[in-house]
């Protein structure tokens, strides 16, 4: 049977009898390379049996295909084998609960590829595994790995894998909320970028960590403008992380108390592509912020769980923009009264009593405003804002003019002589 035919015969067994297109990759993998033919149809036979694995959930079976393809992978031009195996490994990504195997095969492939003396194979590999650690949550392994990737990767002067290394490294850093070391690391990031070509799906990448810290320092405004970068980079590739991108920007607009323009934003030209759940759970969440609505907040976290709580920078967000309107419905309540029931207070905002006590304690000590808890009567005494002192302020003040005064003179003693 001819090569071709034997593919095509193949992919049209995929849908209705995948065993039987099994078994022809098998046939295809099992001859013998003879020829530039037979070992072009053994390349594609190979990623098409992964992928068919991929497709039928088959984890075991695609990390025994990646170890038995070893000595065949070892004849071919090196630039291609490691193509074929970063596909191979990539294609767990699709498989549910099939992280820690490709974990385990990524690093089995290393030490292969370290056998065989693939240099840049087993650096790219290794910046894959560091990305697999940070899914797994595995961070302190990663900055292990990071540290001596960065060591060789800086004496080879490989840019682009550098890159990659230093923003992961950047993503490990603000995980561990070590924020002063990840923007460290994100500037090395921008500033290897800037001295090569810096493929768009990379860019955008840095775009959108640099968007995650600006947000983390509140700086809410500069970080929509990056993540508005990211959501351009990744839709211009057509790269599934856009939608990400502009779950962001939706944040962004919330957190800036701009609710109204999230509605502009998700019928925008760019932003229509996208509709959906994820966009979706952002505008129910603008919507109960725009109102005011503890309760519309809370059935949006219920409705749109995954969208909202699977991703922990929107959730850490939101988890404080929740706070913030917990405390002014609070305030809200509270104003009126002089002294005024917890259970009243509790009922008026449909939280249970601990909750509301906590938070009516917490923003006792935070100065919102001035009262305390009489717990043994179940009530808030709230007292008058006391008037301000300005005694320290003016003193300050004061001083500081005083030490200009005592500068100046100095200057001008110091010309005379």
């Amino acid at each position: 049977m001819p090569a071709v035919s034997s593919l095509k015969q193949a992919e049209e067994f995929l849908e209705i009898a995948p065993d039987k297109a099994e078994e022809i990759y098998k046939g295809i993998l099992a001859k013998n390379p003879e020829n530039d033919a037979v070992v072009l149809e053994q390349e594609q036979a190979l990623v098409k049996l992964g992928e068919l694995y991929r497709d039928h959930r088959k984890p075991n079976e695609l990390s025994e295909l990646i170890r038995s393809s070893r000595s065949f992978m070892a004849s071919i031009a090196r630039a291609k084998t490691a193509k074929i195996v970063k596909n191979l490994i990539d294609l767990f990504s699709e498989i549910p609960e099939g992280l820690s195997l490709q974990i385990e095969v990524c690093k089995e492939t290393i030490q292969w590829s370290v056998e065989q003396k693939r240099i840049f194979l087993k650096q790219s590999l290794e910046t894959r595994l560091v990305a697999l650690y940070l899914e797994n949550k595995m961070y302190h392994d990663a900055l292990t790995l990071i540290n001596s990737l960065l060591k060789e990767l800086k004496r080879l002067d490989d840019k682009m894998v550098l890159v990659e290394v230093q923003l992961l490294e950047s993503r490990v850093c603000h995980a561990l909320r070590n924020l002063p070391k990840s923007r460290a690391a994100l500037t090395s990031a921008r500033t290897s970028a800037n001295a090569i070509y810096c493929p768009p799906l990379l860019q955008a990448a840095l775009d959108m960590q640099s968007g995650v810290l600006h947000a983390e320092d509140k700086d809410y405004k500069t970080a929509y403008s990056y993540f508005y970068e990211t959501l351009e980079g990744y839709s211009s590739q057509d790269d599934s992380r856009a939608i990400l991108a502009l779950k962001y920007m939706l944040l962004c607009k919330i957190m800036l108390n701009l609710s109204e323009d999230v509605h502009a934003i998700i019928n925008g030209k760019l932003a229509l592509r996208y509709a959906g759940r994820e966009v979706e759970a952002m505008k129910a969440v603008a919507n109960a912020h725009q109102n005011r609505s503890l309760n519309e907040f809370e059935t949006a976290l219920a409705t749109y769980g995954d969208e909202l709580s699977n991703d922990p920078i929107i959730r850490s967000h939101l988890a404080a923009l929740y706070d913030t309107l917990l405390e002014q419905n609070l305030v809200r309540i509270i104003e009126p009264f002089s002294r005024v029931e917890i259970t009243h207070v509790a009922a008026m905002v449909k939280l249970p009593n601990p909750q509301v006590e906590t938070k009516l304690s917490q923003m006792i000590l935070d100065k919102v405003f001035h009262g305390i808890l009489d717990q043994g009567a179940g009530c808030l005494i709230v007292f008058d804002e006391p008037p301000q002192d300005k005694t320290y302020e003016g003193a300050l003040e004061t001083l500081k003019q005083m030490g200009n005064v005592v500068e100046s003179l100095y200057e001008k003693a110091a010309k005379l002589s």
